[in-house]
């Protein structure tokens, strides 16, 4: 005895599948973006909690903390996600100063992403405040849930279903 199978709209689940990884990529950037959002918020009040005292040049090995005009002007700076980048299967950000440009210091026109990192990172003359990894690593779990509800957020347009 023969048995006849009928299958009807395969190929609208095999035009489907043909277009899951393409919408998987836009919704992992969707979701990414909700991630480095939850990062540039954190650097933003992290910047708020840098140490000040008025400028002086620091001496003999000494080392000083960045003056409030300094401070402001990191406070005040453009910054927050970096254009997204693709790579094969993967997306990737960066969070942080890199375009945020120059700004006016007394007469003197500095980097702004030259006095953030400073501050960071320390320099000869100028003691570590590293804000920028403290927010990165307080929010890290923030930024991976707001992440994960991204992906929830937008699964309905993978269109695999």
């Amino acid at each position: 005895m023969a048995f006849t199978i009928k299958v009807e709209g395969l190929t609208e689940l095999i035009s489907k599948m043909d277009k899951a990884p393409k919408n998987a990529e836009k919704v992992a950037a969707k979701a990414l973006y909700e991630g480095a959002g939850v990062m540039a918020d954190a650097v933003s009040q992290a910047v708020q909690g840098i140490a000040t005292e008025p400028f002086k040049y620091a001496s003999r090995g000494k080392t000083r903390k960045p003056s409030p005009e300094e401070k402001a002007l990191v406070a005040s700076a453009k910054h927050g996600v970096a254009k997204f980048r693709k790579n094969g299967m993967s997306v990737n950000t960066s969070v942080g100063f890199q375009n945020a440009g120059y700004g006016q210091i007394g007469n003197k026109t500095k980097p702004i992403p030259l006095i953030a990192n400073a501050i960071n990172s320390g320099t000869s003359f100028m003691q570590k405040q590293p804000f920028i990894r403290k927010a990165f690593s307080q929010k890290k779990g923030a930024a991976e849930a707001a992440i994960e509800a991204g992906i929830l957020k937008y699964e309905d347009e993978l269109e695999i279903g």
